[in-house]
């Protein structure tokens, strides 16, 4: 009898690199038990779409326990569930379900600040002697009673808050219920990893870092130099908010943070082939920031700055200027795309809104997305080609909104409920008579079951050129090189080893005629795009793209 070892396959390290990861907002994604929330146990009941998209991860925002001032991302308990969202029995059955459908689970996290009902923060606004005293960034006044320095908060107003138990000021980047932790304390770094690892032996593939950037503050509290008006830009933070006024060298994008992310990852490379992308916010320098945390493979495996998210057109220019800005600020590093997230205004509204055809639009944005040099990001809905949702002051959650309506709306436009049945109630989202965020109607008729089967639909595209892409490894993790052309032709090549893939766009709604460059070509087929080969001419519709290779 010949006794044969049973075998595993090794762990593929490199599983990121061109990933496509889902995002997915748990309270919007599907509720399951009828209280008009989204939760995990709703989550995994609707993986299979995911997995049938072609999407080779998801990435879950927060689900933590939470008052809920910034829904989720204001963190009470870091190793639990939020009864909201379900139990851990219900998230450790949510990464048996991706993994058996092949999907690799990535959840958020936030370690720049907790909620100030975390007890580390109810122990250490206690008094200024406890074990906790200074784990979060606290400072006294000023003799004037004034903060102690010029620092904005990203939601409004400056970034200190009195608490008068203490007679001082603690810091906060974001909400006032959301005090920034202190990273400079040895204690405080321990304690994140140790909850990392939590995480990580409950079986997560990866992490999304929240404000990886905000990490750690100037010890001497420096004020911040003003920035000149003709730096600014609304890439991170509202036109209308005046966090924008200034050049934030101090208050984050601290040298300090490098020597963490290199402790984090060396804590990630104790488990097999996991990732972690991180979200840089700066509207001055995201690009070399992101360079500096993704460089030496020893820090972040790959970052997101707001180059694509940002309210800027997206036109051949804009494409080629961000990739080209990346690759000098970041030639050993890898970058992570996205056209939309739970933060940003969907971009089928935010480039789109004068587009007569606005499905042909996001078609082709969707293909330019996916052939960019990087990993890419989903936000659910996107594959649907939905817009921005017009919420009503009274619907409206989002503190953000509430704070700067109505030139700056919020978040909530881009959170709405995700949509399922055409013809169901609340789109198949929920058995509740009220969700929490209302479901525009003419979201509903875009749902899943709307445009399912149809090869016309924004959700067939989304299949069939995701499908495509694997085909062609080098759209995934190849290099890119732009061509000359003049708008509104966009074109650029994705090499990898012999395989060299051309990839053209008519980003106008109007047909135009093109040459192919130089070289013998072959036409790809499959990717669902209907440009035609006439006497060595490429006939490109409006919002049309022509795929080849090299011969």
């Amino acid at each position: 009898m010949t006794i044969h070892t049973a075998t595993t396959a090794t762990p593929d390290k490199d599983w990121w690199r061109g990933a496509v990861i889902y995002q997915i907002y748990p309270r919007s994604f599907q509720d399951s038990n009828g209280d008009g929330i989204g939760d995990l146990k709703g989550i995994t009941a609707r993986l299979q779409h995911v997995a049938a998209l072609g999407a080779d991860a998801i990435w879950i925002s927060p689900f933590f326990p939470s008052p809920m001032k910034d829904f989720g991302y204001d963190v009470s308990n870091y190793t639990e569930v939020d009864p909201m969202f379900g139990t851990l029995s219900d998230f450790d059955g949510l990464i048996h379900e991706a993994h058996r459908l092949g999907l690799k689970v990535m959840i958020d996290l936030v370690m720049s600040h907790s909620s100030d009902q975390h007890a580390w923060f109810i122990e250490s606004r206690s008094s200024r002697v406890n074990p906790k005293a200074d784990w979060y960034v606290w400072s006294d006044a000023k003799p004037d009673g004034t903060p102690p320095n010029n620092w904005m908060s990203i939601f409004g107003g400056s970034a200190w808050h009195w608490d008068p138990t203490r007679m001082q000021y603690y810091m906060h980047n974001f909400l006032t219920s959301q005090p920034d932790l202190n990273l400079h304390n040895p204690e405080v770094q321990d304690a994140l990893l140790d909850m990392t690892r939590f995480w990580l032996k409950r079986g997560v593939d990866g992490f999304r870092l929240d404000t990886i950037n905000f990490y750690f503050h100037d010890r001497d509290l420096r004020d911040n130099p003003a920035l000149e008006p003709s730096r600014r830009n609304a890439s991170t933070a509202p036109a209308v908010n005046p966090y924008n006024f200034q050049e934030h060298i101090y208050d984050k994008n601290r040298p300090e943070n490098i020597d963490f992310l290199k402790r984090f990852r060396a804590l990630l490379d104790e488990f097999p082939a996991i990732a972690a992308v991180g979200e840089v916010g700066d509207s001055q320098r995201g690009l070399e920031i992101v360079g500096e945390y993704t460089s030496g493979g020893d820090k972040m495996h790959m970052c997101y700055a707001f180059e694509f998210l940002a309210p800027d057109a997206l036109t051949p220019s804009r494409v080629s200027e961000v990739q080209t800005a990346f690759s000098a600020a970041a030639s050993e590093g890898w970058a992570c795309w996205a056209f939309s997230n739970h933060d940003v205004v969907r971009h089928a509204s935010r480039w789109g809104m004068e587009v007569l055809d606005r499905d042909a639009y996001v078609r082709m944005l969707a293909a330019i997305l996916m052939t960019q040099r990087g990993s890419i990001c989903i936000y659910q809905g996107e594959e649907l080609g939905l817009t921005e949702a017009d919420i009503a002051y009274a619907d409206l959650q989002d503190p953000y909104g509430i704070q700067f309506w109505p030139e700056f709306k919020g978040r909530d436009g881009c959170r709405t409920p995700m949509v399922w049945d055409a013809q169901a109630l609340q789109a198949g989202f929920s058995t509740a008579e009220k969700t929490w965020l209302p479901i525009p109607v003419e979201h509903q008729l875009k749902a899943v079951s709307a445009q399912y089967g149809d090869p016309e639909s924004v959700l067939e595209q989304y299949r069939r050129f995701l499908a495509f892409r694997k085909q062609h490894p080098a759209l995934a993790r190849g290099d890119m090189v732009f061509l000359p052309a003049e708008a509104p032709l966009l074109q650029y090549e994705r090499r990898n080893g012999n395989e060299i893939v051309l990839c053209m766009f008519n980003m106008s709604p109007e047909a135009m005629v093109v040459e192919p460059p130089a070289g013998d070509w072959e036409a790809l087929g499959g990717h669902g795009f209907e440009s035609s080969v006439e006497d060595n001419r490429i006939n490109l519709p409006a919002w049309g793209a022509f795929f080849a290779r090299r011969a």
